[in-house]
């Protein structure tokens, strides 16, 4: 089942086209890795993905489960099971991360029409879940995301996916400011959440978490558009010729 299709897609920013003619499928249950150099089209692609208004779509259709839904709200798609966790989240002092993560699961379970948790009872919840993370309880208490190590914004992400349960999971740099410990831990995480149905789009530099993934496919973006799309091999072929050599070959 494709829970995600992009077709012949568009995208400018500050009067600049950045996506030009990207087509992408994925689906259900399927993790997705997105490669390629500085400046190609990958965050912007997430971005525009998740709705940021700043992303224009000039041209082409997103559908998600057979919606399309380019005009849809930031909330509507959060809401409809798009989620994504950002490069560097921003710090937002005075919101406390633990009632935020309520107020944001308990909004989902409201659309959803589930039953929504008394705090007590969700505080329980998240307790049991910080233990598969290595992440401080200490971090619960304090503001959003403020004063928060790169690798402690990361797991505050991969806990708020555990909690409010996400169709298609977007990770832009996931890996990053994280040691190799806790690389195989949140890889383990997305690996048990694939198992599970869930859908990631993954973006990332890095080779060591794809190590410990169980990846579908690879695709590389270059100049905008998505030059290459393989298996894990592809990585290595990168790697070893870099990206513009990949171009000329897919044309």
């Amino acid at each position: 089942m494709c829970l995600l299709q992009i077709k012949n897609l568009y995208v400018k920013i500050n009067n600049q086209i950045i996506l030009k003619n990207l087509n992408l499928n994925v689906n259900k249950g399927e993790i997705h890795i997105i490669m390629g150099p500085n400046g190609a089209g990958k965050s912007t692609l997430s971005l525009t993905i998740s709705g940021h208004k700043k992303y224009k779509i000039i041209q082409g259709e997103i559908l998600f489960q057979n919606n399309i839904i380019n005009n849809y709200s930031i909330d509507k798609r959060a809401k409809k099971g798009i989620f994504i966790s950002l490069q560097d989240n921003i710090e937002i002092p005075g919101l406390n991360n633990l009632f935020f993560l309520y107020k944001s699961t308990n909004s989902i379970r409201k659309y959803q029409k589930k039953k929504e948790f008394d705090f007590f009872e969700f505080k329980n919840t998240v307790y049991k879940k910080i233990n598969k993370l290595n992440y401080s309880p200490k971090l619960l208490k304090r503001s959003l995301n403020t004063g928060f190590s790169g690798g402690e914004k990361k797991k505050n992400d991969i806990l708020q996916i555990l909690l409010l349960k996400p169709k298609l999971i977007i990770l832009d740099e996931i890996d990053s400011g994280l040691d190799i410990d806790n690389i195989k831990n949140i890889a383990n995480i997305i690996n048990n959440l694939k198992k599970q149905k869930k859908t990631f789009i993954i973006i990332t530099h890095y080779k060591k978490l794809l190590n410990y993934l169980q990846i579908n496919t690879i695709h590389i973006i270059n100049n905008g558009t998505i030059i290459k799309s393989g298996n894990k091999y592809l990585i290595n072929k990168t790697k070893n010729k870099g990206y513009e050599c990949s171009e000329k070959k897919n044309k």
